[in-house]
């Protein structure tokens, strides 16, 4: 069994299209799979996160799974820590870790997305990076592939090595419709050089994935699919 925490350099920087994209090509090789969004902020009458992801993945969600996906939601879209205090409440990683371990006992692989980057609070004392150590994950990193990327990437690199945990690779998200330049394909070999670590491959930039309702994995363009089936295969090498 292999499972998956899906963190980015920063917010906005791919991770729930990464995390959906995951989910649709463990499905389509054969593996049994479920998402978790352990936090999500910004839930008036709905997971954001989660939802998207369930619409790639084509995965149908009970009230009991839900539960289990997604166990810490909150109304104000601000950081997990603060959206949990403004309605008189508290994150427990003890609590994220029970629903993940209950994940686990339904499908052989699950795949967690982070809220924000590693230094995200989840309460007053504990952060994303601490509810990675908790889980005991290999970790994937999304990330933008242009200019800043190999900053914010090397740092996110350096935290995850800092504290002991395994990073499975960087992937780049194209979140819009301008081309590669002259800099993305040293920003791939500057990231493997300074980080150590595996580049796992690049997902361009795909309208129907830029919707808050995108369509399920199979009716996404061939180029998306093969690439994303490519990363998983190298995750479970």
């Amino acid at each position: 069994m292999k499972n998956f925490f899906i963190t980015g350099t920063d917010t906005d920087a791919g991770k729930t299209v990464l995390t959906s994209l995951l989910i649709g090509a463990f499905k389509e090789i054969g593996l049994d799979v479920l998402p978790m969004k352990p936090a999500q902020t910004g839930c008036e009458n709905n997971i954001p996160d989660l939802d998207y992801i369930c619409n790639v993945g084509n995965i149908h969600k009970t009230s009991k799974l839900v539960e289990l996906m997604a166990p810490a939601c909150f109304q104000s879209p601000c950081s997990p820590h603060l959206a949990a205090e403004k309605e008189g409440k508290s994150i427990s990683l003890d609590m994220l870790l029970d629903a993940f371990d209950s994940l686990k006992k339904i499908v052989p692989h699950v795949l967690v997305e982070g809220a924000g980057g590693l230094m995200v609070p989840l309460n007053r004392k504990e952060t994303m990076l601490d509810l990675i150590n908790k889980f005991n994950l290999p970790t994937v990193i999304a990330a933008r592939p242009g200019l800043g990327t190999i900053n914010h990437t090397l740092l996110t690199i350096h935290a995850l090595k800092q504290s002991a945990v395994p990073v499975a690779g960087v992937v780049f998200i194209h979140s819009n419709q301008e081309a590669e330049d002259f800099t993305t394909h040293d920003n791939i070999k500057t990231i493997r050089e300074f980080g150590g670590i595996n580049f796992l491959g690049s997902i361009p930039y795909e309208p129907m994935l830029d919707t808050t309702n995108p369509p399920c994995f199979n009716a996404l363009p061939n180029k998306i699919k093969i690439e994303s089936i490519k990363i998983v295969k190298k995750l479970l090498i």
